[in-house]
């Protein structure tokens, strides 16, 4: 198995990342040029409004609605936290560093936030859930700060390591190495990545997140609420952090400032992986160039395929997601119903782990699965559905099939859903249904390259146009192609780019660069 991760910048400031497994995509990222309240952002906030009620506060983070903080969200260590908040905005905490600071008691499990929380209060809160549609961002006041290897969590003296390293000898050597380096007050959590790693690793790693809660120090003395006194590595970074393996085998990155931030980046945790990071300098755009915009017209669309020619329908609601399996008129010969049912069933699962992944789909969702009368066949579904939904990241849990062969899965949702329109607007006749003659608009392409090679004697074009279009123009024996370069004495380079639109085209430079009219 090897990983690929294609990073597309665009010059907007919006960078796409799609991890590609084997070839296929199985995650995709997108990251705006505001970073603001991303997941793991630390914020000075003021408490708006205490809610008896709801045993939860409103809280001012600057964002155009106020987040929400649950009682459960303040975690045990909230007086400790506060204690050091307080005394850093006054002047009294001097140092990040916790070795003298006295803790306080942890706050009752089943306690009041009336009793803890009172309206204009300045507090220190982290992003956990991104703000989603009408709703603020969800926070918690139980500050960790995510490393390769470690997570970071002050006020904290207990040391917990993954559930997914078994090896117990490993998890005594694990937790001997981080209690020999872990300051007084400060806790950790043993990331599954950690595991057989050398000291040397660890300490760095836990260095590093030690320099970053500092940063957060020196931004906090000088901060007045609402501001962001440390954000989360940007989603590139993080991604790298979070899923750079030993399979990971190439990085392409088409923007050279950001594959100097990401070379850098890399070298500080994996310098043995620098080498895997390439700066794309292709003219095709570079998720064409990797097939990724292929899948993503595939995947992102309402109708999904599947292999057997089955396919899977996806409509999305406020409250759920809705999915409907069909067999697509599948039949095979000597085959059962049944046995029909289960493959495509079967497909279906498989491809449904990859969209969930995809499209950051959360909350409820309900599958509508072929029906089976089998008891083993829906057994069979519901262990392999659970197996593939392991390597997934979010929190889930799954309801096994129902008697009508419904499944619900319910998955944590923290970011709002990736939404990519797939569908294409006619570009010549914007919705009155006619276009511009076909004729009409092969001669306004031969007037332009007339222009740019006749009149503008340019040295080198490119035409890039719909996969269509280029067919059409090198078609033939004597193709307009060939005709071109007669006339010309120049050969014109077609590219055809599926993310065009059937009547879309540009012309390109020697420098890659589109030429304007």
């Amino acid at each position: 198995m090897s990983f690929e991760l294609i990073v597309n910048s665009k010059p907007s400031g919006e960078i796409s990342m799609a991890l590609m497994r084997d070839s296929t995509l199985v995650e995709l990222h997108e990251e705006k040029g505001d970073t603001d309240f991303a997941v793991g952002d630390i914020y000075l906030g003021k408490v708006r409004k205490v809610v008896a009620s709801l045993n939860a506060s409103f809280v001012n983070v600057g964002y155009e609605k106020d987040a929400f903080l649950h009682y459960l969200d303040l975690g045990p260590q909230f007086k400790s936290l506060d204690k050091f908040t307080q005394d850093t905005l006054r002047g009294k905490q001097n140092v990040a560093d916790l070795l003298y600071f006295k803790s306080e008691q942890d706050i009752e499990k089943d306690g009041k936030i009336t009793d803890t929380l009172s309206s204009s209060r300045e507090i220190l809160v982290q992003v956990a859930k991104e703000p989603i549609s009408s709703k603020g961002p969800r926070l918690s006041s139980e500050i960790t700060l995510a490393g390769r290897f470690l997570v970071l969590v002050p006020f904290s003296n207990k040391v917990s390591i993954s559930q997914q390293i078994k090896d117990p000898e490993e998890k005594k050597r694990l937790k001997d190495i981080v209690k020999s380096v872990l300051p007084k007050n400060f806790g950790v959590i043993i990331r599954t990545v950690a595991n057989n790693k050398k000291l040397a690793e660890i300490d760095a790693d836990l260095k590093d997140l030690l320099e970053r809660w500092r940063k957060m120090h020196a931004n906090l003395k000088k901060s007045k609420a609402p501001k962001r006194v440390l954000g989360e590595l940007n989603r590139a970074s993080s991604l790298l952090r979070d899923t750079l393996n030993e399979n990971f085998n190439k990085i392409h990155v088409n923007d050279p400032v950001l594959y100097a931030e990401m070379k850098e980046y890399v070298q500080s945790i994996a310098p043995e992986k620098v080498g895997i990071l390439k700066e794309y300098k292709g003219r095709v755009d570079i998720f064409e160039q990797f097939g990724v915009n292929k899948e993503i017209k595939v995947l992102f669309g309402k109708k999904v395929p599947l292999p057997s020619g089955g396919y899977l329908i996806i409509e999305h609601t406020e409250a759920m997601h809705v999915v409907d399996v069909n067999s697509g008129n599948r039949s095979a010969k000597n085959d059962t119903q049944e046995n029909n049912a289960i493959t495509v069933n079967l497909e279906a699962a498989e491809e449904l782990a990859r969209v969930l992944r995809l499209r950051d789909m959360g909350g409820i969702i309900c599958v509508d699965f072929i029906d089976m009368h089998k008891k083993e066949n829906n057994k069979l579904l519901y262990t392999r559905l659970r197996e593939l939904l392991k390597q997934d990241k979010a929190k889930h849990s799954i309801i096994p099939p129902s008697k009508f062969g419904v499944v619900e899965i319910t998955r944590q949702r923290v970011r709002p859903v990736t939404n990519i329109e797939t569908s294409e607007g006619c570009p010549a006749c914007n919705g009155t249904g006619k276009i511009q003659a076909s004729i009409m608009f092969a001669d306004e392409i031969e007037s332009k390259l007339h222009f740019l090679l006749g009149e503008k004697k340019a040295k080198k074009i490119s035409l890039v146009v719909h996969p269509y279009l280029e067919a059409y123009f090198k078609k033939g024996f004597i193709s307009k192609q060939l005709s071109w370069f007669f006339q010309y004495k120049k050969w014109v380079s077609i590219r055809a780019n599926n993310s065009n639109h059937m009547l879309q085209y540009a012309f390109l430079d020697d420098q890659g660069e589109e030429i304007t009219f």
